[in-house]
């Protein structure tokens, strides 16, 4: 398991890069500045819950940390999606952050889960 929370940790930071230069592109390319500040705010905050639930007290502060984290994932994906439909972000572009935020609220579901199921055991 510290595996997979040290790739949540690493692919969690890297994907809110992206998103910061994802934000970047938005306000000073297409002009847009409502929907990249969605984008900046529940993108990056994937990460920095993970950073926390790595530092939790407990099992259950750290399955409720995740928890947020899997949830701004989703968020982030409707935001991600609603770009791509609306052609502020160009359909390659939009595609490798889809996929990018699809793996991650994958693994932080299989990780509330699977801390869910140890926690009941």
């Amino acid at each position: 398991m510290n595996e997979i929370k040290h790739i949540s940790k690493r692919k969690g930071f890297e994907f809110a890069v992206r998103v910061v230069n994802l934000a970047r592109h938005l306000q000073r390319e297409k002009k847009e500045f409502v929907l990249s500040k969605q984008v900046l705010r529940s993108g990056t905050s994937i990460g920095a819950n993970i950073e926390e639930a790595r530092a939790g007290e407990s099992r259950k502060d750290f399955k409720s940390k995740m928890s947020v984290a899997s949830k701004e994932a989703r968020e982030t994906l409707y935001w991600l999606r609603l770009l791509k439909e609306t052609k502020y972000l160009e359909q390659h572009m939009a595609d490798s952050l889809i996929r990018d935020c699809e793996e991650l609220v994958s693994l932080l579901t299989s990780i509330v889960k699977t801390t869910t199921l140890a926690s009941k055991a």
